[in-house]
């Protein structure tokens, strides 16, 4: 091969970027990878299919003079200094003209940094977030570019080949200026949270507050994955579920821990929204619940003080349980995600990043973590209204939610009589209520601030900004 073959080169040669490469490579993509472990750069070549054009690479040099210009290369090693590092590296080698695209899940202030820093050398940065996991960017991830429009259809149809396709469409499009893929992988991954969070509660609820067999819990999720709650999280619940411990003989979740990790872009979904002012309360919990996960020392102490005797009380119809819950987790789950898209949609306008949010439900409905049947609900009410401010105004998606308030309701006073936390549950059915109350007791809280600061008030029936002296 000529030194200008390539299509398409990969800097971090783990498990995602040799699969990312892989998966173009597949798609008759010439490609080469780079990485400082010679075994992770002979690895490529061993696995790529017979005849594919795949070269691994341990030299910079090499590797950007064999890519064909304006050179595309992608860089997956993890987010923080090893990005600026790596592009440090880089940039030497480097033309105007070229495109680097950071595919790992960088907070975006580090994004649009980035931008700013190559452009100054003629060469157009994207953040994109990948969703999908290993087998995804093997055989077909749910991609989230954002940068430059017109330098992104040097990448578009490397990036259309290998996405997941969902009804022949593939699940990549390009987002909008700056940091937005970077921004919209956060939010995916903070609704992420918030429906992990669910499954967990209503797992609890079956398990610890209708005493569910192990059978009757596997049943559940993989009956539930047959519905209108089909998706991705839900099928590896049941699946979870099901996998039995090669040690114990045990079902295995039930030998894990219940000390929750996370690698931060939950939390930067939740204190963003703060920062833009939109109430994403679900997500909030599903943080605040891993968070409070860890303290496992005090929660056994506190345990043996504090007993809950309310898992005693009266028994349960485990059928009937199990289908209220079903409506339950489906109305709690379509909040989370009102949730995440009403943030998307101020933070393109604070931003300025142009998204359009049919788009952004169009390429989560395949490849991705939260891909799920729903999405193309979504994407429908925003294909009828593209400035449908929150997914709880759409008709038919509202009116799915209040069909199924009532099971709602039902189900969390069972958990309270029971004693058992559904935090994610409770946020969602107040985001709900608190959403479509036409007045808020807020202005006991605007007078209480007067009181105490002189902080002002408005008024409901006159113009102008007021005080009281109290």
């Amino acid at each position: 091969m000529n030194e200008t073959q390539f299509d398409f080169g990969m800097v971090g040669l783990g498990v995602m970027g040799r699969n990312l490469l892989l998966n173009m490579a597949d798609n008759d993509f010439a490609v080469i990878g780079l990485d400082l472990d010679p075994q992770k750069a002979a690895a490529l070549e061993t696995e790529a299919a017979a005849g594919k054009p795949v070269k691994g690479t341990t030299s910079a040099e090499e590797f950007v003079a064999s890519l064909r210009k304006p050179r595309a290369l992608m860089l997956l090693v993890p987010a923080g200094n090893p990005v600026d590092a790596v592009i440090a590296s880089l940039l030497p080698l480097l033309e105007p003209g070229d495109i680097v695209v950071d595919g790992g899940n960088s907070y975006f202030p580090d994004t649009d940094r980035r931008v700013k820093t190559l452009a100054d050398a003629g060469i157009h940065f994207f953040g994109m977030g990948i969703s999908g996991g290993e087998k995804g960017a093997r055989f077909g991830p749910s991609m989230m570019p954002g940068g430059n429009r017109e330098a992104y259809e040097r990448l578009r149809p490397i990036f259309e080949a290998c996405a997941a396709k969902v009804n022949g469409e593939p699940c990549v499009s390009y987002l909008g200026n700056g940091s937005a893929g970077n921004y919209v992988k956060m939010v995916h991954n903070g609704i992420e949270y918030g429906i992990m969070q669910l499954l967990a509660e209503a797992y609890d609820l079956l398990k610890r507050g209708a005493g569910f067999s192990d059978d009757e819990l596997e049943a559940t999720f993989q009956g539930w994955n047959q519905t209108e709650l089909q998706s991705f999280l839900v099928e590896i619940t049941g699946e979870i579920l099901a996998k039995k411990d090669d040690v114990t003989g045990q079902r295995l979740v039930s030998v894990i821990s219940d000390r929750a990790r996370s690698k931060g872009t939950g939390k930067w979904t939740s204190q963003n929204a703060m920062d833009l002012q939109v109430p994403i309360p679900t997500i909030d919990m599903a943080v605040l619940m891993r968070d409070m996960s860890k303290y496992k020392e005090e929660r056994v102490e506190a345990a043996k003080l504090l007993p809950n005797n309310s898992l005693q009380a009266a028994s349960v119809d485990k059928q009937q349980l199990a289908e209220q819950l079903r409506n339950a987790f489906y109305f709690a789950m379509i909040t989370a995600y009102a949730q995440g898209m009403a943030q998307l949609r101020m933070a393109s306008q604070a931003y300025n990043y142009g998204l359009e949010l049919q788009e952004v439900a169009k390429i989560w409905r395949g490849g991705c973590i939260i891909r799920a049947v729903c999405l193309e609900d979504f994407r429908q009410a925003y294909e009828k209204n593209a400035d449908l401010p929150n997914l709880l105004l759409d008709p038919k998606i509202g009116g799915d939610l209040l069909n199924r308030l009532g099971d709602m309701r039902t189900v969390l006073k069972t958990a309270i009589d029971k004693g058992i936390p559904m935090p994610g549950f409770m946020a969602s059915l107040s985001y709900f209520d608190g959403y479509r109350s036409e007045t808020l007791p807020t202005n006991l809280i605007q007078a209480q601030r007067d009181y105490f600061g002189a902080h002002t008030y408005e008024r409901i029936d006159q113009e102008g900004i007021f005080h009281t002296q109290w």
